[in-house]
């Protein structure tokens, strides 16, 4: 994914996540990916891909288990 950095980057993030979700890349019920590995993958701070999944949580796609990590939403 090409990110347009002459505009807010955790928006796009969300908005891809939001897609790779709509596609079934991650089942209902699997453990999403961290902030660590997605900071990676796009090359990105972890604090923006964290915003990004506040974003997701927010819209109830993912839910959070405190020490156990994100997980998608059946």
């Amino acid at each position: 994914m090409d990110l347009d950095r002459s505009v807010p980057v955790w928006p796009q993030v969300a908005a891809d996540l939001r897609r790779r979700l709509d596609a079934g890349e991650w089942a209902p019920g699997e453990r999403f990916p961290g902030t660590v590995a997605l900071a990676a993958e796009y090359r990105i701070t972890q604090s923006t891909v964290q915003k990004a999944i506040v974003q997701l949580r927010k819209e109830g796609r993912i839910h959070t288990v405190l020490g156990a990590g994100s997980y998608v939403t059946d």
